[in-house]
């Protein structure tokens, strides 16, 4: 038998100065800050420029609970003084509407893209570690630079043996497409995916149950946050099911049976499944090339930098917070970093801490927090001071008829280290709150500032007087 001949030459690598795998928040911001840098980028993706949170997740998801607040003014209009009434809902046409929305944006994102001179490679990418330096594969294409960014992004998880098939049994990727209202739907996770549909489908009629394997709702927020929003969910009329683990789901073609471990059966038309978002890793090169994983998600140090040099890791598939805003400040970052490393840009850039990223819940009421929950700041730092500032005190939220509070964790005659918030439209206060954790202000600081008379943000205020030693409108 005769040696086989040399193979044929593979097709010659694309050179650029950075490839970005996956374009959604983390992947089309890095690419952008890194064109705007100066530098040469390839932004690979294999569905369109945006990603989940464009497409499927913060921004569809958040014009339908628009559209619900929406459908709970003109149900509850008699109590302003205004006559009217709530005929019904065509979630047909607020899945448009939603879809209206996304499509504006898209067209305005992969415009700027064009605009700073990005490649846009379609297709699915996966990652090679050569002698030179690693390569991204896109079919029979080979994109190579000194700088690879990792930003695939996420999944909707599901439970183990679990089949989800888009009708029956759905994740939040099927809940944003629906045209048709089911009557009654189980939401299976309490967490902020879970409470925000389960808000939503309530405004619009349906009944709602939630099952919680945990024992509160959004477990990651204050104790006493999860306790209002437990409260305002039954007063809603909203089923909450806390401490109760599922031990079997029987989908049918007219709904799904649920048996939880305490033996309690539940039914409904649909069963919403939002038990989190897992990474995704497997399948694109990643363990082959070198990058060490856990559980599916990428190691990286500080700067966000994997164990295969060259390689970053942005949003998502890094441990921590899944939040689109984390992702943009991912990939800002590592532009930035990449620029720095080569002399571009002065001064190096501080890496993104987790504890300084606010979080918002947009259920009704909502949620938004920043920095540290009182029992974290007891284990990090012993002795601790908190005040409550109930909304009921503030005349904005006595104008929209919400109820809630504003609650401070500051580190005993210290700065303040976690605000945490619940009541109607308080994600707009968060960026107030961030500023005064990340930049270590102290009550008596934040209490000199004057807040616009009246409106929501007075309540911050009020809660940094008191905690001053100065409470205006409450009691010492």
């Amino acid at each position: 038998m005769s040696a086989p001949g040399p193979s044929a030459p593979g097709p010659q690598p694309e050179s650029y100065d950075v490839v970005v795998l996956g374009a959604g928040s983390g992947g089309y911001a890095c690419a952008l800050r890194a064109a705007e840098l100066g530098l040469t980028v390839a932004l690979v993706e294999e569905d369109k420029v945006g990603g989940t949170c464009l497409h499927r997740g913060c921004i569809p998801t958040k014009a339908i609970l628009h559209a619900a607040e929406v459908a709970d003014t003109a149900r509850g209009a008699a109590r302003f003084g205004v006559r009217a009434s709530l005929e019904g809902v065509d979630l047909g046409q607020v899945t448009a509407y939603a879809e209206g929305v996304v499509a504006r944006l898209f067209k305005g994102l992969t415009g700027l893209v064009t605009a700073r001179g990005i490649t846009v490679v379609e297709g699915s990418g996966r990652l090679e570690g050569t002698d030179t330096g690693p390569v991204v594969v896109v079919g029979d294409r080979r994109l190579s630079a000194p700088s690879v960014v990792l930003a695939s992004g996420s999944f909707a998880r599901s439970l183990p043996g679990l089949a989800v098939d888009g009708t029956r049994v759905l994740t939040s990727d099927h809940a944003v497409g629906l045209t048709e209202l089911p009557g009654s739907a189980i939401v299976l996770g309490g967490g902020v995916i879970g409470v925000e549909f389960a808000s939503a489908w309530r405004s619009f009629g349906v009944e709602v149950t939630v099952v919680e394997a945990l024992d509160r709702l959004v477990p990651n927020e204050e104790p006493a946050v999860s306790a209002g929003l437990l409260r305002a969910f039954r007063k809603r009329g909203i089923t909450t099911l806390t401490g109760t683990p599922v031990a079997e789901v029987t989908p049918s073609p007219t709904g799904v049976s649920l048996t939880l471990a305490d033996g309690r059966e539940l039914s409904a038309d649909v069963l919403l499944v939002a038990v989190g978002r897992g990474p995704r890793t497997d399948d694109l090169g990643f363990a082959e090339a070198g990058v060490v994983l856990d559980r599916g998600f990428v190691e990286v140090d500080e700067r966000l930098r994997t164990a295969v040099p060259g390689v970053y890791a942005v949003g998502d598939v890094v441990l921590g917070l899944q939040l689109a805003h984390r992702g943009f400040a991912h990939g800002i970052f590592v532009a930035e970093d990449i620029a720095h490393e080569r002399g571009g840009l002065e001064p190096a850039p501080v890496p993104v801490r987790d504890v300084e990223i606010a979080r918002v819940t947009y259920s009704d009421p909502e949620i938004a927090s920043v920095g540290l929950t009182e029992a974290q700041a007891r284990e990090q730092f012993g002795a601790v001071d908190t005040v409550t500032y109930d909304l009921a005190g503030n005349g904005k939220s006595q104008i929209l008829r919400t109820q809630g509070f504003v609650k401070l964790v500051r580190r005993t005659d210290g700065p303040v280290v976690g605000v945490h918030m619940i009541g109607a439209r308080v994600g707009e206060l968060i960026a107030e709150a961030q500023l005064i954790t990340a930049w270590e202000a102290y009550p008596e600081e934040v209490a000199t500032l004057l807040h616009p008379h009246p409106t929501q943000s007075e309540a911050v205020g009020e809660a940094h007087l008191a905690l001053a030693g100065k409470p205006l409108h409450t009691h010492g």
